[in-house]
């Protein structure tokens, strides 16, 4: 894996330790000779990954929509820098350019986009892995949800064991390396007609 995408919140959350996971998650990423791929911020913890990154001698690639990059959002020292015209279109380069996705402690927008990669994995539409990075718990109660999508049958038991959730970058690495994408889900075909008179 060459360059990895991370989606995380815009602030840095009410205890220090998600900071700390963030750096931690950078020197990780350059450790393991990764690049960044990250929404182009420089506020909370996107801003934190990424100076971590450049500060340890990564690199890293942000896409950042036009509307954001007006209120001053952007991080402008970072290796590589995409003012784009949406947030469908951020997504979508990110998407592109990344071999695998990883959340960190974040808002609405982080939840989005990990679950959307992830849904697209069952579809078929995604073959790299997704973890969420859970650090202090946070992510408990999404994980009992997707673990409650599975008991009442609305996501399939090994398409739910494709999601990762962990606090350990050593599972999370090993996890991506041996990532296998689910078997994409297939529907019942109709009976052919007979129109044999």
């Amino acid at each position: 894996m060459k360059r990895i995408a991370v989606y995380c919140g815009a602030s840095d959350g009410i205890n220090p330790i998600y900071v700390e996971a963030a750096k931690h998650l950078g020197r990780w990423l350059v450790k393991n000779d990764c690049d960044l791929v990250y929404g182009g911020g420089q506020f909370g913890l996107m801003g934190t990954i990424a100076r971590e990154v450049l500060k340890n001698g990564g690199k890293v690639y942000g896409i950042l929509p036009k509307e954001l990059a007006s209120r001053g959002a952007a991080l402008d020292t970072i290796t590589d820098l995409k003012i784009v015209d949406n947030m469908s279109i951020r997504k979508r380069m990110m998407f592109d350019m990344s071999d695998a996705f990883i959340a960190l402690p974040g808002g609405p927008g982080t939840l989005e986009e990990i679950s959307e990669v992830y849904s697209w994995s069952i579809i078929g539409d995604n073959d790299r892995p997704c973890v969420l990075y859970n650090v202090n718990h946070y992510y408990d109660p999404l994980k009992a949800m997707y673990d409650q999508m599975s008991q009442q049958s609305f996501l399939t038991n090994q398409a739910r064991q494709k999601l990762l959730f962990s606090s350990s970058l050593t599972e999370i690495g090993d996890f991506m390396q041996n990532y296998v994408p689910p078997k994409v889900r297939t529907y019942p075909q109709p009976e052919p007609k007979n129109d044999a008179m």
